[in-house]
């Protein structure tokens, strides 16, 4: 392995489908020089399964929530339950909550609601809070305002599919940009001119991984590996060294995502490398 180190922060690395791969799924990521994921709780009911990852390896950190698709059957009204689990060493952000009106899997008063819940608990223990959104800006960027009015917290609006509006809106709030795999697809020059127009200290690159592999790997399951090629498509759009982009993107994780020790993280890597 050799060249910067990168971050994923936005995957799911606890499906069970990945039990027999795992392994060299975490192999293939530092070979790709990935130096820290977060891997992100969809479901409170299941979340021991996230966190138990992190216990048995040193580069993976968790997020807690309630994905929008669950707010029908766990979703929260009140953010006691999230505070509980993000007294834990390894629990570094809050989410991914938000909402998504696309599949409208779950009631949009529920989604609401819970997002509401997850916005108090980011407020209360200015932990990083993780953002899905989907045909819902206008919503979104309301309750992110709304919230806003009670006090400032942490944010990142991850997978960014969005409009130049809720861009603008989050960034003004000081909140995150994520790049997911999406950015590196054909039909993508809308989104890839939005994030030209993102401050540069404000974004980050995810995989979401399983999903939403990147090309040259789209229609494949995705892995925290292939960040690398999310990374290096965005270097070369805005004009930067992977390098540069990956050194940019490691320091804005850092600065959101507080509670993970960078020091720590960083000697890791370099011992690997």
């Amino acid at each position: 392995m050799s060249g910067p180190m990168l971050v994923d922060s936005h995957c799911h690395l606890d499906y069970p489908e990945l039990d027999q791969e795992r392994g060299a799924i975490l192999a293939r990521a530092r070979q790709a020089g990935v130096g820290c994921m977060v891997s992100i709780g969809v479901r409170l009911s299941q979340f021991e399964r996230v966190y138990q990852l992190t216990q048995d390896h040193a580069e993976i950190y968790a997020a807690v929530g309630v994905h929008p698709h669950e707010a029908g059957k766990e979703g929260l009204s009140e953010p006691g339950p999230l505070l509980d689990f993000a007294r834990r060493d390894k629990v570094v952000a809050i989410g991914e909550s938000g909402l998504d009106y696309f599949y409208q899997h779950a009631p949009r008063e529920d989604q609401q609601r819970s997002f509401r819940a997850h916005i108090a608990a980011a407020r209360q223990t200015q932990l990083p809070l993780v953002v899905h959104t989907r045909d819902a800006d206008d919503d979104t960027l309301a309750i992110l305002r709304e919230g806003h009015q009670d006090g400032a917290f942490p944010c990142v609006i991850h997978c960014f599919t969005g409009g130049l509006e809720l861009m603008r809106g989050c960034v003004d709030m000081g909140h995150y940009i994520s790049i997911s795999g999406i950015a590196t697809f054909k039909k993508s020059e809308d989104l890839r001119q939005i994030f030209a127009q993102v401050p540069p200290e404000r974004l980050l690159v995810e995989t979401d991984s399983p999903y939403l592999a990147p090309a040259p790997h789209r229609g494949k399951p995705n892995e925290p590996a292939y960040v690398a090629h999310t990374a290096r498509y965005m270097a070369d759009y805005l004009g930067q060294s992977f390098q540069d982009f990956a050194d940019l993107t490691c320091e804005n994780f850092f600065r959101l995502f507080a509670k993970v020790p960078r020091h720590q993280v960083e000697s890791a890597f370099r011992q690997v490398a």
